[in-house]
């Protein structure tokens, strides 16, 4: 007798559970040459809300705890996707139809991507703060801060490499994250969601929606508890990009704006990824108290 396969459907990731969508709906999930794979859950306004919740109750902690075990945590981030890494060499050959070869070159590229940051979480401040001169008998010093909860609307086309890419950075400065995956390409992120649920990122620090940005994206970029919003996700609609854009100046978030095109995520990354959602923050202190 053939067995039969069990069928699953992706549920969201939202306070480090993973809960159903609110509205109970679901869409089909195909691989590259249409095949039906899975369900996914389909990502509400509400969700989208709860999301940011789960976001804002994280972040005191997240950011409170210092870059060097934020850099320790992400680094282990990149360790459990190691164990994973067939998984997810798999998810990215039926999202993305690439052959097993280059697959595998794609997941080893978002796995180094996460050790990158890792790297760098200890080591912003010393490139990008200061120590400086002033006309008097003060310490005059600045330093970056986590700009607080962000939205990311992740790439389309580059399910895991892209999102690791626009993930990585925000919470490695210190900020929390609601992430909208890839519409036609979840299966990556979802597998991600699995790998955060299992590492020792704190509940609420990356939150991930599956569904579509341009349905989420609104909501997400005009809540008034969303400080900034990465719009590499409607890469070419430019349209849609300038909605967003000005939903979001309702309360003056910060926007990394969305490129013409997906850009090369293979490249090295740019310190703006990083230094487009953390705030300067100067001290003055007098010399001798």
């Amino acid at each position: 007798m053939a067995r039969i396969d069990v069928r699953k459907t992706y549920k969201l990731y939202i306070g480090g559970a993973f809960p159903r969508s609110e509205s109970g709906h679901s869409y089909e999930v195909t691989d590259a040459g249409g095949k039906f794979v899975a369900n996914a859950s389909l990502a509400s306004r509400k969700d989208a809300r709860d999301a940011v919740v789960a976001a804002r109750k994280a972040f005191g902690g997240w950011s409170g705890r210092t870059a060097y075990n934020r850099a320790q945590i992400v680094y282990r981030i990149a360790e459990v996707m190691e164990d994973r890494r067939p998984q997810f060499v798999t998810a990215v050959r039926q999202a993305e139809g690439l052959t097993a070869a280059r697959a595998e070159r794609v997941v080893d590229a978002a796995i180094d991507r996460l050790v990158w940051y890792a790297g760098w979480a200890d080591k912003l401040t010393q490139v990008v703060g200061n120590a400086n001169p002033v006309a008097g008998p003060y310490f005059n010093l600045s330093t970056p801060e986590p700009t607080g909860v962000v939205a990311v609307l992740a790439p389309q086309e580059s399910s895991l490499l892209g999102l690791v890419s626009v993930v990585a950075p925000v919470i490695v400065t210190g900020n929390t994250a609601v992430v909208v995956s890839s519409y036609e390409r979840p299966l990556p992120a979802v597998n991600f969601a699995e790998v955060l649920a299992t590492s020792d990122v704190p509940g609420g620090v990356v939150n991930i929606l599956t569904g579509a940005a341009p349905t989420i994206g609104p909501w997400l970029a005009s809540h008034m508890d969303v400080n900034a919003i990465d719009l590499a996700g409607v890469a070419g609609d430019a349209a849609l990009a300038t909605d967003l854009e000005v939903a979001a100046a309702d309360n003056l978030k910060r926007v990394r704006r969305a490129p013409a095109a997906e850009p090369d995520w293979n490249a090295e990354p740019p310190l703006t990824a990083m230094t487009d959602f953390v705030e300067i923050k100067t001290v003055w202190h007098p010399i001798g108290v």
